[in-house]
């Protein structure tokens, strides 16, 4: 009976034993089982945290691209807009320059633009019976002052510091009834003249012009002192030179930049009285010159002043009128080159 309760005890212990290995085993592979999960799924996450983080790579490339491009972009914005002030700095300066220049070129040309717009009035001018105008019509001036104001081809002498002529119409046949001046009309200067004027320029092309130029103002302007000559035919072209009469008080004195003497003229280089001295256009010095050498001068500028007031179609006549008036203006250049000139009276 003993012996039974021994084994009997036994085969409880067995039994208990079997079932605790058995629930040990059951938990070792439930844990397994767990772990294995819980793996799986941290491999899940680290997988899905990957790309996820791949996908942040490749965005801040991309915006570090973008970021560099824009960069550049700006750099080369900043630049160019520096550029474009330098550029917009430059061209004001020169600009300004110019400008100036330009005021101070107009503010010397203030008395020879006055004399031409006198002159302009004295060409456009109309006489009436009730209102006569006497410098159109010199037979009207009494005896004294038809003297000093009558001028061969009717120029009278504006005495202001440009040293610019008022230019007259020819008196009609009408008006002056003695020294009347017969004339007949060229056939082919009229035409070289015809075909100027309807493109008038003072481009030497033209067949008149090239002509003018050949006959009356290259021989009217050659003076001893050729450099000299060709300086003031460039002046008179630009419509840059000055005359002005020279101060009694100062003919005894010349400047550093003053050029020739009161007694020895600066183009022919013959020792003569000068009573009027020249400027070509900006530049400081002055030149004295003689009287014939002015009157020679002033026939060419005569003639240039009427050919611009062509050109800006100033001149109220006909087309022979403005022939007789060139014709005449050229015969006082080739009576001015021969020496003849007339003298201010005081």
């Amino acid at each position: 009976m003993v012996y039974s309760e021994f084994i009997t005890a036994k085969g409880e212990e067995a039994g208990a034993h079997r079932r605790e290995t058995y629930n040990m085993s059951r938990l070792r592979s439930s844990s397994l089982e767990i772990k294995e999960k819980g793996t799986e799924f941290l491999r899940e996450q680290l997988d899905a945290a990957q790309k996820e983080l791949k996908l942040k790579d490749e965005e801040c490339v991309k915006l570090s691209h973008v970021r560099n491009q824009l960069e550049q972009e700006l750099e080369e914005l900043t630049a160019s807009l520096f550029e474009e002030a330098h550029k917009m700095v430059r061209e004001a300066n020169v600009k300004q320059a110019a400008a100036e220049k330009q005021l101070k070129e107009a503010q010397g040309k203030i008395d020879v633009l006055q004399a031409e717009v006198s002159a302009l009035k004295t060409l456009v001018l109309t006489s009436t019976p009730s209102s006569p105008n006497r410098q159109l019509h010199p037979q009207l001036l009494s005896p004294g002052s038809s003297r000093a104001s009558s001028r061969p081809g009717g120029h009278t002498r504006n005495k202001s510091a440009s040293g610019a002529l008022q230019l007259q119409t020819e008196p009609t046949p009408t008006d002056v009834a003695s020294n009347r001046e017969d004339k007949e009309l060229d056939s082919v200067l009229f035409a070289e003249f015809l075909s100027w004027k309807e493109t008038p320029s003072l481009d030497r092309s033209s067949a008149f012009i090239s002509r003018v130029y050949r006959e009356d103002i290259g021989p009217c302007l050659s003076f001893t002192c050729s450099e000299l000559s060709q300086s003031v035919q460039c002046a008179v072209e630009n419509n840059s030179l000055t005359i002005e009469p020279v101060a009694m008080s100062s003919l005894h004195t010349v400047k550093a930049l003053e050029c020739g003497g009161p007694n020895k003229c600066a183009l022919s280089g013959m020792s003569r009285p000068c009573r009027h001295r020249i400027k070509l256009g900006d530049k400081e010095n002055y030149y004295y010159i003689s009287p014939s050498s002015r009157a020679r001068i002033t026939a060419v500028c005569n003639f240039f002043t009427y050919i611009r007031y062509i050109q800006q179609g100033l001149v109220r006549q006909d087309v022979q009128q403005m022939f007789w008036e060139v014709m005449r203006l050229r015969r006082e250049m080739s009576v001015a080159k021969l020496g003849y000139f007339l003298t201010e009276e005081s």
